[in-house]
């Protein structure tokens, strides 16, 4: 039995997790929940969205399963998903697009992943007024971090038998930011001959993506141009509800959709609950439940392709949680 760190978030992220937890544990995988309470609503509690037992539980479980968190205003942490990518050193977000058959997009047989640096560049949050008219921000961007987000993109290459790493950057223009970024991505590649390797222009990367997106396979980038790029993939394949992703760092892993948490839909049963459970797709694969992970992204598939009871956004009028009924029916 796997203990698993289980933070229901607030917003719509309550009604999205208990979707998933039920067809997690309707596939039988053998899982046991932690459940963590972080967000706006523990602010008056204890003073911070996120609770230092909250990267306790993270910490001692190593694996966690959480759904979206709204970032108070004007108090806290800058962002919550920053500050749990710091705390735990989070270094790699994973972002899986992935073509769903029922699923409104403009491409078919989408299968592209971004791994993307989540700990600098512009995200370190390093700024300053320099008087009352002109703002400073420093990109950040050092060896050691782009050694390792690229050597992961690498290793999942291999170990998921992936064909090709294309490295994003702005080297032309940002010629020592992104410019060291370039040259070690280039310097990893060495070390993986049996994996094609490739680098583009950021801007233009975007262009060809929208172009010919098939033609590419995992793509690498520093924070700020992953984010957005990230983003663009998730639009290919029909946007940020059905896109999941993981946070990665040394031996410590959060799992969690795209998307925000959507506060003016909580408790109205509407939100589509893809994402979070691809997220726990995600998770299931990391913790060696293959066989329930399997079956579960079937299963969702088989009730999206089926289009009789998905959420409106797929072109339904089911509920959440009726949504989740009917991918535990197909299980």
């Amino acid at each position: 039995m796997r203990r698993i760190t289980l933070i229901p978030g607030d917003g719509v992220g309550p009604e999205i997790v208990e979707a998933c937890r039920r067809i997690i544990e309707a596939a039988g995988a053998s899982v046991e929940w932690d459940v963590q309470e972080a967000g706006a609503g523990v602010m008056e509690k204890y003073g911070t969205p996120l609770p230092a037992h909250v990267l306790d539980s993270i910490r001692a479980n190593k694996v966690a399963l959480k759904g979206p968190i709204t970032t108070p205003v004007g108090s806290g942490f800058r962002s919550i998903n920053v500050a749990l990518r710091q705390e735990l050193d989070l270094y790699v977000n994973l972002r899986p697009a992935r073509s769903l058959e029922g699923v409104r997009a403009p491409y078919k047989d989408i299968d592209l992943v971004v791994v993307r640096e989540n700990t600098e560049d512009l995200y370190a949050g390093i700024e300053r007024m320099v008087d009352e008219d002109t703002a400073e921000s420093v990109k950040l961007i050092t060896r050691r971090a782009s050694e390792r987000v690229c050597r992961f993109a690498f290793e999942y290459s291999r170990r998921e038998g992936r064909r090709k790493v294309t490295a994003v950057h702005k080297a032309n223009i940002l010629k020592f930011s992104d410019g060291l970024f370039l040259e070690t991505a280039r310097a990893v590649a060495r070390d993986y001959p049996d994996i094609e390797f490739e680098d583009r222009i950021v801007d233009n990367m975007a262009m060809q993506l929208v172009q010919k997106p098939h033609i590419y396979d995992v793509l690498v980038l520093p924070n700020l141009y992953g984010d957005i790029i990230s983003d663009l993939c998730a639009g290919l394949v029909g946007g940020l509800g059905v896109t999941p992703s993981a946070n990665i760092g040394e031996g410590i892993q959060v799992f969690e959709p795209v998307h925000g948490s959507a506060p003016k839909y909580t408790g109205m049963n509407k939100v589509n609950p893809t994402a979070q459970i691809l997220a726990g797709v995600l998770m299931l694969h990391h913790i060696g439940e293959e066989k329930a992970a399997s079956r579960i992204y079937e299963a969702v598939a088989a009730v999206i392709r089926e289009g009789k009871t998905v959420t409106y956004d797929l072109g339904g009028e089911a509920g959440t949680s009726q949504m989740a009924d009917a991918i535990i029916d197909r299980l």
